[in-house]
């Protein structure tokens, strides 16, 4: 039973760990993909038409030369009004290159049909919309200009909230709709590796995007400065994920301190024989700790197979589903990081063998003149 209760403790750790983990990666890609882990944009005074910036910065081999930095990307965005029917929509039209890391093989029509669009899936079903259809979007600045795109592909979209609905174009075709040549775009997107993705490395790396790029005109910010309140809440997650982590351990060390305080209950009497035969308390207790370790174990291993098979299932049917206007993403998202189960593992198991150690501490008081007279 204490092996069971261990298994059921170190099911809840993984899991909480691979949801943990899995949030951290959904969101901060949902948040990237809008605005970069690091965007660089011009400084606007407030016009209603966008301002370009150059394609190519001076600073672009000392930026890539930063540690934490995997790639710049260049894009044009721009905020549309999508028009179907009687649906009227607002969306976030983002022009990437057709090698950009923020689409996928899906999307491979934007570069080579004209007006080609890619759009989430929540916006499919407001509009209606589907693949082989057109979109009538409309885009508000000086004049109206309105563009037809054609829809080539729909794509999960990360932060699916209806404030959040961002569409692919080519950057090609944002371009031509601001009046830009191929050199012009209106943002460039600093992505970082993920090792370098949070609130405190971001803010180290953008001060040096700041010093490498030196301009004026040229504006710095990162994403956990964008969207605030999504990175607290990931703060907050990792804290509720630790007080998990710190609660099974303790219920599955209480466990296992049960079950092994049974065991010495139930072996009194050969406490005392071998305690006759010059055996100290604490080779007697090392036997029963390690007996309780290796049942602990082997809840620590079916935990673990267990966690892992509702993760591989989770993450691939989804079939846990939540509501993204209060979780930001439509599922329970999965990320299976080995390194981080393998410290969840060690530190609550070691955690389990130190409380091990109380109950092993009641053999000191065995009186073999009691125990061996009984028998």
């Amino acid at each position: 039973m204490a092996a069971v209760a261990i298994a059921v403790s170190f099911l809840v750790i993984i899991v909480a760990v691979a949801v943990s983990s899995g949030f951290r990666h959904e969101i901060r890609d949902g948040v990237a993909a809008m605005v970069g882990d690091i965007r660089i944009t011009p400084y606007t005074s407030g016009d209603s038409e966008p301002v370009p910036m150059p394609l190519h910065l001076p600073a672009e081999d000392d930026i890539l030369a930063i540690p934490g930095v995997s790639a710049l990307e260049p894009s044009v965005v721009r905020a549309g009004i999508v028009k179907s029917g009687e649906v009227i929509h607002g969306v976030i039209v983002k022009g990437v290159p057709s090698s950009s890391g923020a689409t996928d093989a899906s999307f491979s029509g934007l570069s080579r049909e004209s007006l080609a669009v890619s759009i989430p899936t929540r916006l499919s079903e407001i509009t209606g919309h589907g693949v082989g259809d057109k979109l009538t979007t409309y885009f508000i600045g000086e004049k109206v200009r309105v563009r037809q795109f054609n829809i080539v592909a729909v794509h999960r979209d990360i932060l699916e909230a209806d404030d959040n609905l961002l569409v692919y174009a080519s950057l090609a075709d944002m371009q031509r709709l601001n009046g830009w040549n191929s050199e012009e775009v209106s943002c460039i997107d600093v992505r970082l590796k993920e090792s370098h993705r949070g609130k405190d490395s971001q803010e180290a790396i953008a001060a040096k995007v700041g010093w490498a790029v030196r301009e004026e005109s040229l504006y710095v910010s990162t994403s956990a400065r964008t969207y605030p309140q999504i990175f607290d809440w990931l703060g907050l997650l990792d804290l509720n994920v630790t007080i998990i982590l710190i609660l099974m351990t303790l219920v599955a060390g209480f466990n296992m301190v049960s079950g092994l305080l049974i065991m010495v209950l139930r072996n009194i009497s050969t406490i005392g024989t071998l305690k006759t035969m010059g055996m100290n308390d604490r080779a007697i207790g090392k036997v029963f700790v390690q007996s309780g370790a290796l049942a602990a174990l082997k809840g620590l291993l079916w935990g673990n197979a267990l966690a892992l098979l509702f993760c591989f299932v989770q993450a691939k049917t989804h079939f846990i589903p939540l509501d993204p206007e209060n979780y930001f993403v439509s599922f329970v998202p999965i990320h299976v990081s080995i390194p981080s189960i393998l410290a969840a593992d060690v530190v609550a198991y070691l955690g389990i063998i130190l409380m091990l150690w109380l109950p092993a501490r009641l053999i000191a008081r065995v009186d073999p003149s009691k125990t061996v007279s009984a028998d």
